[in-house]
């Protein structure tokens, strides 16, 4: 069973999204014993005064002054194949992190924030266990058969990737197999835990 406030994540990635204001993705900053930011986000954590232990992208979005100040923590990657949240990933992947937390995904460009999340299934398939926590709820990729910690009341999202065979207990509305995303959206959970059954993959979204 998978219970999301115990996982002890090895690093978080700050994205170039909205700066996170909720407690739950402040405290995965505060907590996590390695920061990356994504070029773009390095400003607004140098800002709060704090300095990460690494800074990656394509160079692109950090100031000129910043650039400079800490061109020792800078990982410059100039591929535009990938964005720079995926760059970050890599990064830690590379130094066998793979619990790893992502905040500040979402918010500003619509399309930055649907692609940000629909990119955590590829890092699951790379072989990282990450959650990417935004201000109203956290976002787990997901594969198979899954048990999750959870409180009665608590909304819960399923979006199914590649997901057939989808049922689950614990839950107040049945799932089933969806062909679009807004079938899956705004469940709820009866008791302290629910379970996906499925073969393949699908995301999860737990309001806090």
């Amino acid at each position: 069973m998978i219970d999301i406030s115990n996982i002890e994540f090895e690093a978080a990635v700050l994205a170039g999204g909205d700066y996170p204001t909720a407690p739950q993705p402040l405290e995965v900053l505060q907590s996590a014993p390695y920061i990356v930011c994504c070029d773009g986000a390095a400003d607004r954590y140098i800002a709060t005064g704090h300095v990460p232990h690494a800074i990656v992208g394509d160079g692109d979005s950090i100031s000129a002054y910043n650039r400079a100040k800490y061109t020792h923590l800078l990982h410059i990657v100039a591929e535009q194949e990938t964005n720079d949240q995926t760059k970050a990933v890599r990064f830690l992947l590379e130094q066998g992190k793979r619990r790893i937390a992502i905040v500040g995904a979402t918010g500003r460009r619509e399309d930055h924030t649907i692609g940000n999340i629909s990119l955590l299934i590829e890092y699951a398939r790379a072989g990282a266990r990450v959650c990417s926590f935004t201000d109203h709820g956290v976002f787990i990729p997901c594969n198979g058969d899954t048990t999750l910690k959870c409180r009665k009341g608590q909304q819960v999202s399923i979006f199914s990737i590649t997901a057939k065979g989808m049922s689950a207990e614990g839950l107040l509305y049945p799932i089933y197999d969806f062909t679009n995303w807004w079938q899956g959206t705004l469940n709820e959970c009866t008791g302290e835990q629910f379970t996906i059954h499925a073969q393949g993959e699908y995301l999860l979204f737990v309001n806090y």
